[in-house]
């Protein structure tokens, strides 16, 4: 093995071996099915922090359960991502000069075909480097030829159920994108604005009504002013009618619920094409719906002909100018208000009447509210499904079309006179309708929403409407890992799918993961300049290419700077290669079930020093079982007690790492892996068996530590493989020829059965023993500030004679590794000198101070740091003592200044008792 771990010498390497090697297939046959749909990352992009998140923990799942002999099979693939892909191809068009209008159609899907071929191959690339053991040969895109057909079916279906239909209904416009977007791809967020109140006029000039709107320019569409039934001001003016001005139009004065009497003037404008409010208002009562805008949010030719042509926000003012002129501005009041925005394009979002497409879905909700209700589908954590239950109960029709070119084009063909068929193909609907080809017909325009296809990615992905073997042996499938961002995008339109055409659900269990934030807590995002690209950790990253990376990138500029203030100093002059092991190591040990997720840079150094913790322990293996008898053969072995310890260590570690992988608590198993390898293997294991390979112990007892040494090594290495990898898998290499271990691959080996290694309760509780005597010794080394090396006298009080056996039997490790200079057994009642004291259980260690230290120097060293420790508790206090500080600071800062505080009075009094016990020496 070479000196030092270099993650960038073997991982990709390694990962091209796994892949040609065929490891990450399907397979065995007879074995039960364990299959993990990969939700399917947008083509047009790059990985995130969130995807390495995600991916990190499906890599896991399935190397585990691979290893526990299950048929595995991980779904890949990427999603087409209809909006987000045609925005970069028109981005790309327009830096050249040109639109996709100018290109036509067909041209324009050939060009963003040609831009994903030469593009798409950049997430597979990552997800290579994240060491993802996906089924390549089985790899997905929503608009595969297969995938596409399935598309089709479930359209033609749904619609012969009646549970597809076109409608003329108010949509979210995007007036950039010229498309319809559902509610969930709204960000409504508060921003500061205005309220108006205007004075319409009584038709019979007996007075005027105030209004009071945030979006001025609508009143041009008004077709009534609404109040509340029960409001006496207004009771009187139901059913007559006020001039709307600007317009030279009358409308009337209505009744209504939605009213709230108490909200500015209790009388409300009702705008039936510009508020899904006022549409449902305008329904109930039959009022005329004018539609004022284009599809660019400019004034149509409905509105007054002053404002026609004119941009909405143009129009606003314009409209605001002119009621003040004619004397009907009452006032303008701040206001804070929710502002909707599309997801894609930033713009403003307008709702906007049009002829949609609309899958009806209270019928598809309530088998799926069901099927989480009855326990066929689990969610974890639990408290996800209430926010399941609470959208499904309350679903509305889903529009499914969308006003773009890139996508499944909708199923549809209109005759001369717009008369709707709908069917697999022309052909099809030509030959189901009798119309010959004299009938001229012309296909719909519109594609279907990306979620559409997604929808369908359960059982389209395994070659559904075709009765595959694939599908009927991996759906339903196992488990689906994804955020609680897409519950309502994607989950739930799954398990709606799934139970319609499956006749079952789509996965047996969902696990909910958190967010990834920044060391602050905050969300990532470009915006922010805090987002981190996982490669970039992975092969590390210079400042110098940190500030060339611009907002393309996953990390902008401000980034770089701030680094340095992120991980106070640790990485000033950029980020170092971290390799793939330890980043992933570092995502599942901070995936606590449920909680977003802070992922701070110096967690992820200290999970590499990690790596190079286990790659040196495989070293010091190696070099002491190379050229010696491992104790493979059939001759007895006599194993020590650190032998005996470290397999029931190994056995508990097993056990544990088990059961928190089919909890999916992945933290709880990246920690027991990490305190078995560090502590219980390193810091004490491989110690113990130092007097041993090294003294003059028999040889079948250095046999049998051999044997341990690498039989542990081993085991450790499969127990942590699917959490990492590569360094695992390079270890084995080397490891596979002394233990007589066969098979190409760890990917390949067994996981480890708890049951392979032997509990021993007896071993345990000696070598506690042996541990808490060194632990003792060390610690009050350490408070004294004595040297490792020196040699010291032990005197013992309060001991039993099974002490002092466990002493003897066991003092060869005893003297290696705390350096006694002799032991003194004290009789009960016999006096002590003034010494540092260790309680091991009821028996007390104690070193005598005298001679051992230099009193003067030491009270002087500990008055000095006792002198800064208290100013710096002092600070910190003043700090807490602030009723500012704490009301204005982050609840975390604060609570973090308060431990910090606890900890410095702890230490204080620590350091206080040490300098007392000197004094009096």
């Amino acid at each position: 093995m070479d000196k030092s771990f270099d993650p960038r010498a073997i991982e990709q390497d390694l990962y091209r071996q796994w892949e040609e090697s065929g490891c990450f297939a399907v397979r065995p046959e007879g074995a039960p099915p364990y299959c993990i749909l990969l939700p399917p990352p947008n083509v047009t992009g790059t990985l995130h922090m969130g995807h390495a998140f995600q991916h990190t923990l499906m890599d896991a799942l399935i190397r585990h359960r691979r290893m526990r002999g299950d048929a595995t099979l991980w779904q890949g693939g990427t999603d087409h991502a209809g909006i987000a892909t045609q925005m970069v191809v028109e981005r790309r068009l327009a830096a050249e000069g040109r639109t996709r209008h100018e290109l036509g159609r067909e041209a324009f899907l050939e060009a963003v075909w040609d831009w994903k071929e030469h593009s798409g191959g950049t997430i597979s690339s990552q997800m290579r480097r994240l060491g993802n053991s996906i089924d390549w040969s089985r790899e997905r895109f929503t608009m595969d030829e297969g995938l596409s057909n399935a598309v089709t079916e479930v359209f033609v279906r749904l619609h012969e159920e009646g549970l597809i239909y076109r409608g003329k209904r108010l949509v979210n416009w995007d007036p950039v994108l010229h498309t319809a977007v559902s509610d969930l791809e709204v960000l409504s967020e508060e921003e500061q604005g205005s309220l108006w109140h205007f004075r319409y006029p009584l038709a019979d000039g007996t007075g005027h009504l105030v209004v009071a709107t945030t979006r001025p320019e609508t009143m041009l569409g008004d077709t009534a002013v609404a109040v509340h039934p029960e409001d006496e001001r207004y009771r009187h003016l139901i059913g007559r009618q006020v001039e709307l001005p600007l317009t030279g139009r009358t409308i009337p004065v209505i009744a209504d619920d939605y009213v709230d009497p108490a909200f500015g003037s209790g009388c409300v404008k009702i705008t039936p094409a510009h508020d899904f409010n006022d549409y449902a208002v305008g329904m109930r009562h039959g009022l005329p719906v004018i539609n004022i805008f284009t599809i660019d949010a400019l004034l149509n030719e409905n509105a007054p002909k002053a404002y026609r042509g004119l941009d909405r926000f143009a129009a606003r003012k314009r409209v605001v100018a002119d009621m003040e002129q004619a004397g009907l501005l009452e006032k303008i009041a701040d206001h804070r208000l929710m502002v909707p925005r599309g997801d894609r394009s930033g713009a403003v979002i307008e709702p906007y009447l049009t002829d949609q497409w609309y899958v009806k879905a209270g019928p598809l909700a309530e088998p799926a509210i069901r099927a989480v209700e009855d326990g066929r589908i689990r969610f974890v954590p639990e408290n996800w499904s209430k926010t399941y239950f609470e959208w499904m109960r309350n679903i509305e029709d889903w529009c499914i079309s969308r006003q773009i070119w890139w996508g499944h084009r909708i199923p549809a063909w209109y005759d001369a006179q717009g008369k709707v068929f709908v069917g697999r193909s022309e052909a099809e609907v030509r030959e189901r309708h009798g119309l010959g080809a004299e009938v001229a017909l012309t296909r719909d325009e519109d594609v279907l929403d990306t979620w559409f296809s997604s929808a369908l990615w359960a059982f389209s992905t395994l070659g559904w409407p075709e009765q595959t073997p694939e599908l009927r042996r991996f759906y339903p499938t196992s488990v689906l890992v994804t955020g609680f961002d897409i519950i309502f995008f994607w989950v739930a339109r799954m398990i709606m799918m799934g139970l319609r055409f499956m006749d079952d659900v789509p996965f047996r269990e969902i696990y909910i993961t958190g967010l990834i934030r920044d060391a602050e807590g905050q969300k990532m995002s470009k915006s922010k300049g805090n987002v981190l690209d996982p490669i970039d950790l992975i092969d590390g990253i210079t400042l110098d290419e940190l500030l060339e990376k611009r907002t393309s990138g996953l990390m902008q500029p401000q980034m770089a700077k701030r680094i340095a203030k992120a991980t106070r100093g640790q990485f000033p002059e950029g980020i170092p290669a971290f390799g793939t092991d330890a980043l992933r190591f570092t995502l599942s040990a901070l995936a606590t079930t449920g909680r977003d997720i802070k992922f701070d840079l110096g967690r992820i150094e200290g999970y590499r020093n990690f790596c190079n913790k286990l790659w040196n322990a495989a070293r010091f293996v190696l070099m002491n079982v190379q050229k010696h008898d491992t104790g493979l053969g059939p001759e007895l072995r006599q194993p020590a007690l650190a032998d005996r310890w470290i397999m029931d260590r190994l056995h508990a570690t097993a056990a544990a790492v088990t059961t928190h992988y089919d909890s999916y608590r992945f933290d709880l198993a990246a920690q027991a892996l990490y305190d078995f390898t560090w502590h219980d293997y390193c810091d004490w294991y491989l110690e113990l068996t130092k007097p041993v390979l090294n003294g003059d112990a028999d040889a079948s007892v250095k046999r049998a530590t051999r044997h341990t040494l690498v039989q542990v090594l081993e085991a450790l290495l499969r127990l942590l493989h699917p959490m990492m990898p590569f360094i695992t898998e390079a270890i084995w290499r080397d490891v596979k020829g002394p233990a007589g271990v066969e098979g190409r691959f760890l990917v390949e080996r067994a996981w480890v059965a708890a049951d392979d290694f032997p509990a021993d309760p007896t071993a345990r509780q000696e070598l506690e023993w042996v541990q808490g005597f060194i632990t003792g010794l060390r610690r009050i080394r350490a408070e004294m500030d004595i040297a490792p090396s020196k040699a010291v006298p032990v005197l013992v009080q309060n001991w039993s004679e099974t002490d002092q056996s466990r002493y003897l039997e066991h003092r060869p490790l005893i003297d290696f590794l705390a350096r006694p200079e002799s032991v003194t057994w004290l009789n009960a009642g016999e006096e002590a000198p003034e010494s540092a004291l260790a309680p091991v259980g009821e028996m007390r260690l104690l070193i005598p101070l005298a001679g051992l230290i230099d009193r003067d120097a030491e009270i002087a060293r500990l008055e000095k740091e006792i002198g800064k420790l208290e100013k710096n508790l002092q600070q910190s206090e003043t700090r807490l003592a602030n009723e500012s500080f704490v009301a204005r600071a982050p609840e975390e800062v604060v609570n973090k200044e308060r431990a910090r505080v606890s900890d410095m009075r702890a230490t204080r009094a620590d350091l206080g008792a040490q300098l007392e016990r000197i004094r009096r020496l």
